[in-house]
């Protein structure tokens, strides 16, 4: 009798102790967790970052770096004349990447076309770039023709005149906008004449951004010389290095120059001269602009190069041409 007793007592016990348990974990369910452990290394995980932050703040305004204001720089409007061959999207696209560096920078792209390319206006357009896009067809009479060397005629006079027509007639817009007596930024600018086979320094641009007259530099790889050259003494330049017709008026490459826009807008009858004997082209604008006594030397008085002659080799077809012959040519819907 004892022993059953003692049993069922055990029983008893056991099944409180398991009822009891089972309503502890029911209660549980309904419970939020303990998350103390995580929310304190949360804590202190935003707390470093926090602190990185303010370090990153502290270190910005210590920092003699500030950011430029483009607004309060002149602007410099690049004019460059480009025509449809083979080689032509993939200059303007190497141009267009340099020029993406530079700020306040205008590109006046100058076809010579009858009318605006749909190649050029496309690039232009996701380029990224403040553009405008020209076109002006060169006379056949001025044209250089296959095989002709390229020295034979100037090129790109015409181009080059369009963009200074567009840029006269924009200054007159704006000076009319704030009134005849008005002073314009766009006085303010500068102008250059960018070939697309050219090579660019980004330090060119800045060189040039504050010219008054004219300003001057070395031009590399020009005039089979390794570089072109003003000289200067005593700050002013008194000559030019170079190895062809030394006597020209202005014996240099169509690259080593900047024009103030002011200049060229009290000047309106001075322009590139389409006749120009070979070398003289960059001569028949400046005569009418500046003497030589008034040339700026810019990067380190003429002593370095930033910009560099460079040409791009056309070209050779010989196996697309077989190709075509056959039926097999590239695809002319592609875009090169």
């Amino acid at each position: 009798m004892k022993m059953r007793l003692k049993l069922k007592t055990v029983f008893v016990l056991y099944f409180m102790v398991s009822l009891l348990g089972l309503l502890y974990a029911l209660m549980q369910l309904g419970q939020r967790c303990d998350c103390t452990e995580h929310n304190t290394m949360k804590d202190r995980a935003i707390a470093r970052l926090r602190d990185e932050v303010h370090k990153l703040q502290e270190e910005v305004k210590r920092s003699d770096i500030k950011p430029s204001k483009k607004s309060d720089q002149p602007t410099i409007y690049v004019i460059t004349p480009t025509y449809a061959r083979l080689v032509q999207k993939a200059e303007l696209t190497r141009l267009s990447q340099t020029f993406l560096h530079v700020p306040q920078l205008h590109w006046v792209v100058v076809e010579d076309a009858e009318q605006p390319t749909a190649l050029v206006r496309s690039l232009l357009a996701s380029s990224g770039l403040a553009y405008t896009q020209l076109h002006t067809l060169t006379p056949k009479d001025r044209k250089l023709q296959e095989g002709d060397p390229s020295w034979l005629k100037p090129r790109g006079a015409e181009q080059r005149n369009e963009g200074l027509r567009w840029l006269r007639e924009m200054a007159s817009a704006s000076r009319g906008q704030q009134g005849a007596n008005a002073h314009t930024a766009v006085e303010d600018a500068v102008v250059y004449f960018a070939d697309d086979d050219n090579t660019y320094s980004l330090k060119l641009f800045e060189e040039m951004r504050d010219t008054k007259r004219v300003s001057v530099w070395p031009v590399g790889l020009v005039g089979a010389m390794r570089f072109e050259r003003p000289l200067v003494e005593g700050g002013k330049v008194v000559g030019f290095h170079t190895g062809w017709r030394p006597n020209r008026p202005f014996p240099i490459d169509m690259a080593g120059f900047a024009v103030s826009l002011r200049l060229v807008l009290a000047n309106p009858e001075a322009r590139f001269d389409g006749n120009a004997q070979m070398g003289y082209l960059e001569s028949s604008l400046l005569q009418g602009l500046v003497t030589m006594e008034q040339l700026e030397p810019k990067a380190d008085l003429c002593t370095k190069v930033l910009v560099w002659h460079t040409r791009t080799e056309k070209p050779k077809m010989k196996r697309e041409e077989a190709l075509q012959k056959q039926g097999l040519g590239s695809d002319p819907n592609v875009e090169v």
